[in-house]
């Protein structure tokens, strides 16, 4: 067929280059006709100007379109299906996940791993070549990412008196789970109905991909925070972490670990809180643990606690400080969560009687099937000299209405068919909630 074209809006977005390179595509208000591709202008809206197909509504890339993946047992990494082994580990690819492309989760003989829970490396050799796009050097030397001028429903006077007038905020961290083949749209509306329902004031996201960044980008909640991640940005990066705030932004700072070799890094939004006093909201997804071949001991823990020690020593230097995020904290393990003096841990404080595991195979009934793994892997960590730690909960824990998902589960006599529950991410959210002293 024969493909026609049309000249672009101004106004044009730059799209997933995973997907499409550097290919832009024309603004929401045009839209370009599926049978023929035709762009056809805004006053256009019901049939193209061409072929006269009908239009059909446009909405953000789906993960169903893209192309099929198999995932790693060792690591977990979802590498392209004609690739025989894995781009990360070296793991073989097993015959069944050739066979059937959809089958991701499926144990193997070492299911029983750490790696077979968490998450994928990330090929340290791109990192680089983000911070070079998107980091900046400011004056005193510390790397700092371009604020996103995101229009917002209230003025930015509106804002400050906002900020100046409010003495309780609450902060969200939540592991939105990369995972875009399992239920992606619906789970992105359950945690962003989790964001209208608590309305907190700062979010801390970690694990998003391009794609979960454009479902968010369409949600009304979207709208009234500002974002330390551009779009120029999250479309350069497998996955990110990032920090959201209705409060006017000094600066966002995005300064990668050292030592991390999957690309992660300590993400600071800088906001003036109540009555002028300076709040630091920060987030990260430390080094994860990902066992695999040949010797099963890469836990990576040396690195965990090299990373969080850098964080904290940092943040240090502010006087009121929120750190929260994935820390794939494993006590037995890593040790104690080095806490500089005037540091605390918000559950530890406030809950010290509970476990507060936000990754619980057992408790999360999605997760059925897999290792038994139940463990503190989300914390906020705080250094608060004006403000005081008011309550912290665990948020997410609900399975979404009407909505399961197939899982085959191999046994000794051969393969089980669950049809499992689907909740929000594979880590339970966490809400904090801090006061003015």
């Amino acid at each position: 067929m024969r493909l026609l074209f049309s000249s672009f809006s101004s106004s044009s977005l730059l799209i997933n280059p995973r997907k499409f390179g550097s290919v832009r595509i024309p603004s929401p208000m045009s839209w370009a006709c599926q049978k023929c591709t035709f762009v056809n202008p805004p006053s256009q809206q019901r049939e193209c100007e061409i072929c006269l197909s009908s239009a059909s509504p446009r909405g953000p890339s789906s993960s169903s379109s893209s192309p099929p993946k198999w995932s790693c047992k060792a690591c977990t990494f979802l590498n392209p299906y004609n690739n025989p082994s894995c781009v990360v580990c070296a793991t073989r690819c097993p015959v069944l996940s050739l066979s059937n492309l959809n089958d991701l989760n499926d144990a193997t003989d070492h299911d029983s791993s750490v790696g077979s829970v968490f998450f994928p490396l990330q090929p340290c050799n791109k990192r680089k070549a983000v911070d070079e796009v998107h980091v900046v050097q400011d004056d005193d030397s510390s790397k700092k990412v371009k604020p996103f001028n995101k229009v917002t429903r209230t003025s930015g006077e509106e804002n400050v008196e906002l900020g100046k007038a409010c003495s309780t905020f609450k902060i969200l961290s939540y592991n939105v789970w990369f995972r875009e083949d399992l239920e992606l749209h619906k789970r992105m509306e359950a945690i962003g109905n989790l964001v209208q329902l608590h309305s907190p004031n700062f979010i801390c996201f970690q694990e998003v991909t391009p794609n979960i960044y454009d479902i968010f980008k369409q949600c009304t909640w979207w709208s009234v925070y500002r974002c330390s991640v551009s779009s120029e940005m999250a479309y350069s990066r497998p996955y990110f972490c990032m920090v959201l705030s209705k409060l006017p932004v000094k600066s966002f700072r995005n300064i990668p670990f050292s030592n991390s070799v999957m690309g992660r890094e300590l993400c600071i939004a800088e906001v003036e809180a109540a009555s002028g006093k300076s709040l630091v909201i920060a987030t990260s997804h430390l080094e994860s643990p990902c066992p695999g071949p040949p010797k099963w001991d890469q836990m990576f823990s040396k690195e965990r606690v090299v990373q969080a020690n850098e964080a904290v020593n940092l943040l240090n230097k502010q006087p009121n400080v929120v750190f929260g995020g994935d820390m794939n904290w494993d006590d037995k393990v890593d040790g104690l969560y080095p806490l500089q003096d005037g540091w605390t841990d918000a559950w530890a404080q406030l809950r010290p009687n509970e476990s507060g595991w936000t990754y619980d195979t057992k408790a999360n009934q999605m997760l059925t099937g897999n290792r038994t793994l139940q463990k503190r892997l989300d914390r906020f960590i705080c250094h608060l000299t004006d403000f005081k730690i008011t309550s912290v909960d665990m948020i997410g824990m609900e399975v979404i209405p009407g909505l399961s998902y197939n899982k085959e589960k191999k046994v000794r006599n051969g393969i089980k068919q669950l049809v499992l529950p689907v909740l929000p991410s594979d880590h339970y959210g966490l809400l904090l909630t801090i006061s003015s002293k």
